[in-house]
């Protein structure tokens, strides 16, 4: 009966009655336009049945696929960003802030810890890309060196999953900064032989793109996600060229020699775990 009391019966100004379906139980493929049981599509890893698109996941989602269950221990987060500059467009910036914190529960755009991939430690960093874009500030520059300084102390491989707009436009050159602040880090990681493994998710580009999310030892992507610099069609329009077909997509990435490999979401954590076999990182 429980199923049942959940349509609202509206009746219509000609006396017939329609059955209001509840919000949330379909969602719409963005790529094949197909029709989905919310229910299915998330116990197929927010994956479209038909046609394979990966739907954007929030950090729970990502965690609970990537690692072994409640072994995820989070650090160093109640570090926030500040309003360095006052910037301030259509809104200030530090209401954006305020507003992001509230939307997301959590107090930047990255979230750093521990985990473990069956059974095997690992140094774990999420953007998150509900926290205004995933952009990369001043806050998440250091939660990333510092990310990357507990591996080291550790001596544990990294894992990073992005999904970015890039540098914070808000921070300015502060932002920009922590390109070679991240880069930098994990340099220091690669001269103490500790992998660093890369995964790109739908969307990831700008600064982010232009510094750690390119740097791994392996970089690993999801099908279809649009990775770049700049957008395609600021490219086009700068080149005054028509772009190839699948510009910026994983796909085309891997072609060329930008991607080491394309892994579906639901064979992540899987491949995950015989890559750090492979690398003996356990040794």
């Amino acid at each position: 009966m429980g199923w049942f009391s959940r349509k609202k019966e509206i009746k219509k100004p000609n006396g017939e009655k329609k059955v209001e379906i509840p919000d949330g139980m379909w969602r719409k493929c963005p790529n094949c336009l197909e029709i989905i049981y919310s229910k299915a599509l998330k116990q197929n890893q927010m994956v479209c049945p038909k046609c394979d698109y990966h739907f954007r996941i929030g950090v729970a989602e990502r965690l609970r696929i990537m690692l072994d269950e409640e072994s995820f221990i989070e650090i160093e987060k109640e570090i926030t960003s500040t309003d360095p500059l006052g910037f301030k467009d259509s809104k200030k910036y530090s209401d954006r802030i305020v507003a992001a914190v509230k939307k997301t529960n959590r107090k930047s755009a990255v979230i750093i810890g521990e985990g473990k991939i069956n059974g095997r430690p690992i140094i774990l960093g999420i953007l998150d890309f509900a926290f205004m874009g995933g952009s990369m500030g001043s806050v998440v520059g250091e939660k990333i060196t510092r990310m990357v300084e507990l591996a080291i102390e550790k001596k544990l491989p990294v894992i990073m999953v992005s999904g970015s707009g890039g540098a914070r436009m808000q921070e300015s050159i502060l932002s920009l900064m922590q390109m070679a602040k991240t880069s930098a880090a994990l340099g220091r990681l690669s001269e103490n032989k500790l992998p660093y493994i890369s995964i790109l998710t739908d969307p990831t580009t700008g600064g982010v793109t232009a510094s750690f999310a390119m740097l791994g030892d392996i970089n690993i992507a999801e099908p279809r996600a649009l990775i770049g610099f700049a957008g395609p069609r600021v490219i086009q329009q700068t080149i005054k060229q028509d772009l190839p077909e699948g510009f910026q997509r994983s796909e085309f990435l891997v072609e060329h020699g930008m991607v080491d490999m394309i892994i579906p979401r639901i064979k992540i954590k899987e491949t995950l775990s015989k890559i750090l076999d492979y690398l003996s990182v356990y040794e």
